[in-house]
């Protein structure tokens, strides 16, 4: 017996020295593709030496001798720290995924080959000017010679070790490829015309126009169109593949009539999907030409957002309606050929080959009409559908807005500044810019379509002249205001004009929440300071239950005849309305608002279509609002009206919750389900991968509607919210204040990988120069040949 234990503890000792092997071995892999962040280095492509300074938070600091090695050690410092992502990035708005996936990709390399991101960008490219390609050119050479070095060193990431690849070489298109994917994250509206085009062939009119927010009755013949004409959506497409509909942002400029130093303030914060590594990347880019400091995208060069030592500015997304459906009648004996104009006339054919990981390409085509793509067989051929859907999109034209942002980071005033805007056209983007000279400004930037007929709420018939772009809102006519009187500009993706402004933008615009609380702040204050700035940002009040609350609340005393949710109404009564993770207050309501639209309208629709429905909680609003204005409303009338909506909604609510956290509703808290993560593009695929790539997730306040803004899926992951904060206070443009959560590196063994997540949840900022001391230098000597 004591023989045979001997064995068992002879196996097993010789089991756990294998795997101790092998984590070591695996450490020691891991651990070698590190970056190398300080001591000499030589780089080929360089004409001087360049130093590249790593401060305590990750931030490479560049200070070049010339433009051209500023933007080649641009590249070579992103790839070090940021190349699996950027291969990814360059890959996904390629459709060039499957190659290194393998055939769970494939449909997503169909749908962005259909919108046709790279042609774009292919076309772009030539418009740029020399001294733009001449960036491209620099900022890809240093990409490229840190991808030749980390192959013969192997240094190369661990991700291309476990897919089994290495990335190829940087291109100029590469870069603006990752420009024109992030103009599909932050530009879509496609899917809210298939929608409503679904809407009128499925329901009454009068049910129909309740989820439009505005409805077109002055274009009769568009409606018409839309029903004699119907395009399949339902099945049709992929809700996974769509955009965030809250990517979004806050942003504020204040004057320095309303400061402590009597110089203005300025903070941005992007909403974005939190991410491992963030898809921000900061850096401080130094030469005799400039020294600008901000968050640019991982394989883009120059600063996007920030500040140079004379001016800030930061974005929010506008929100327009730049995409257009057109009803093609696509030619029975020729697919290939749509009806236009009482004749058939033949779309181009852009003949794909999709490289498959582990199989056969696969040929793929794409049908462009002169409106645009074909984008109603993506993923299923309709060979018998009588109607199609193209698709017109500002971000499919050439466009330059690389060639804004490098003249941006080089101004030095409003003057400079907005004639640096005119090359900004998709995404269309409300800037908000602060000067050192007191100037303060506001524009609504991007090309914003003029249309021969209709608002873009719907799709129109493809076969007329009629229809279509005849311009763009000319650029001297776009939004904008200089030094109000007010004293300061915000926006959050709000509604930037009022009913005398004649183009059409749109009319769906962001729940008003966030840019009411922070209108409210800096109306009410003077004397604001840098510090002012940062706690607004993290402001955890919750203007939607101002609105809604107390009316809800009636609704359900009305049918609570027994009294049995006495306690948990006692705890909404007694909420202060801010969304605070250690209350259970938040809980219920936020639980309650995202059931509401599910009672009244999920089981109305297939699964897919509710999915694509973006807006649901501005539908709800129109809802409520009509519901507790006694107004006629086809949708409540059929369900039994406002307050058995509301009522149903709640106990649905309240019975999950009780299900989840346990019946005594004192012990619940927001935080405990609205919890912080930033989630690695490998952790799907397995909980070990998970485990090592995902930071732990944190219990956080605020909401999706709040200016601290922390949106969340059904599970209760916070996954979206303010992918950097950034607050500038131009009295010194020296240094300014940021949060890139989840950190700086995306190497899993830097310690710059995760350190921001706490402070991310707990506002706390770091401080980056751009002129004086770096604290906590590491110093890297990039050596010319």
């Amino acid at each position: 017996m004591k023989k045979r234990w001997k064995i068992i503890a002879w196996v097993l000792g010789s089991i756990l020295a294998i795997i101790v092997i092998a984590v070591v071995g695996v450490n020691m892999y891991v651990s070698g593709s590190k970056p190398i962040i300080k001591g000499d280095l030589s780089v080929d492509v360089l004409e001087a030496d360049v130093k590249v300074v790593r401060d305590a938070n990750g931030v490479p600091h560049i200070r070049a001798k010339s433009d051209g090695d500023l933007y080649r050690a641009q590249g070579f410092v992103q790839a070090q720290d940021r190349l699996f992502q950027m291969d990814l990035a360059r890959r996904q708005a390629s459709g060039q995924l499957s190659e290194v996936v393998g055939e769970a990709a494939l449909d997503t390399d169909k749908f962005f080959l259909t919108f046709s991101l790279r042609d774009a960008a292919e076309k772009s490219y030539a418009g740029y000017s020399p001294e733009a390609k001449e960036v491209l050119k620099w900022y890809a050479e240093g990409v490229n010679e840190f991808i030749a070095f980390a192959k013969e060193e192997k240094k190369l990431s661990y991700e291309f070790k476990l897919l089994g690849y290495e990335p190829e070489e940087w291109t100029p298109i590469d870069s603006l490829a990752i420009g024109k994917f992030m103009a599909y994250d932050l530009g879509g509206n496609w899917s809210t015309l298939a929608i409503r085009h679904w809407a009128l062939n499925e329901y009454e009119e009068e049910k129909a126009k309740e989820l439009f927010i505005t409805y077109p009755n002055d274009a009769q013949a568009i409606i018409e169109a839309n029903k004699n004409k119907p395009v399949n959506v339902r099945g049709y497409f992929d809700a996974s593949l769509l955009p965030n509909e809250f990517n979004g942002s806050n942003n504020w400029v204040v004057s320095g009539d309303k400061t402590e130093s009597g110089k203005p303030l300025l903070a941005d914060d992007p909403h974005l999907g939190l991410s491992t590594p963030s898809i921000w990347y900061q850096m401080h880019l130094q030469s005799p030409e400039q020294n600008v400091g901000g968050v640019i995208f991982a394989g883009v060069p120059g600063i996007i957002l920030g500040h140079n030592e004379n001016v800030a500015w930061g974005v929010t997304n506008v929100g327009p309606d730049v995409q257009d459906l057109y009803i093609e009648t696509p030619n029975p004996d020729d697919r290939t050929q749509f009806f236009y104009e009482g004749k058939w006339e033949q779309a181009e054919v852009r003949k794909k080959e999709i490289k498959v990981k582990g199989q056969e390409a696969v040929p793929f085509e794409v049908v462009v009409t002169r409106h645009g793509p074909i984008i109603s067989d993506v993923l299923f051929k309709e060979e018998e559908a009588s109607a199609l859907f193209s698709m017109q999109w500002t971000a499919l034209e050439p466009t330059l807005e690389l060639q804004a942002i490098l003249k941006m980071n080089k101004s030095s005033d409003w003057d400079e500044f907005e004639t640096a805007l005119e090359d900004f056209h998709a995404p269309a983007q409300n800037f908000v810019f602060a000067a050192k000279d007191g100037t303060i400004a506001y524009k609504a930037n991007g090309r914003l379509p003029i249309r021969k007929s209709g608002d873009g709420q719907l799709p129109v018939p493809g076969d007329s002249a009629d229809y279509g772009w005849e311009g763009y809102v000319p650029y001297n006519e776009l939004p904008n205001v200089v030094n109000p009187k007010e004293g300061f500009i915000a926006t959050a993706n709000n509604q930037v004009i009022d009913d005398s402004y004649k183009y059409h933008i749109t009319d769906f615009w962001a729940q008003s929440y966030r840019y009411d609380r922070i209108a409210e702040e800096l109306k009410s204050n003077s004397n604001l300071t840098k510090e002012d700035m940062m706690n607004l940002q993290m402001d955890q009040t919750n203007l939607y239950a101002r609105e809604f609350l107390s009316s809800m609340i009636n609704s359900v005393e009305k049918l609570d005849s027994g009294g049995e949710y006495k306690e948990i109404i006692s705890l909404l009564i007694e909420w202060n309305q801010v969304d605070d993770k250690e209350l259970a207050a938040p809980l219920i309501f936020h639980k309650w608002m995202k059931q509401l639209p599910k009672t009244l309208l999920e089981d109305e629709m297939p699964e897919d279509v509710y999915s694509m429905l973006s807006g649901k909680g501005n539908i709800s609003d129109q809802f409520l609002r009509k519901g507790y204005r006694n107004e006629s409303s086809a949708w409540l009338d059929e369900y039994g009206g406002v307050d058995k909506w509301v009522y149903d909604s709640f106990v649905d609510s309240v019975t999950d919750l009780k299900e989840q956290y346990g019946e005594n509703e004192q012990k619940w808290k927001w935080g405990d389900y609205h919890q912080l993560t930033f989630d690695h593009p490998l952790a799907g695929a397995s909980p070990i991968l998970a485990y090592l790539l995902n930071p732990k997730s944190v219990p956080i306040g605020g909401s999706n509607i709040t200016v601290q803004a922390a949106g969340f899926d059904d599970e209760g992951r916070v996954d979206h919210g303010a992918s950097w904060r950034f607050v500038a206070d131009l009295a010194d443009l020296s240094e300014s204040y940021h949060i890139v959560g989840p950190g700086q590196s995306g190497h899993m063994k830097s310690e710059w990988y995760h350190d921001q997540v706490m402070d991310w949840a707990e506002g706390k900022y770091h401080t980056t120069v751009i002129d004086g001391d770096i604290e906590k230098g590491y110093e890297l000597n990039l050596t010319a040949k």
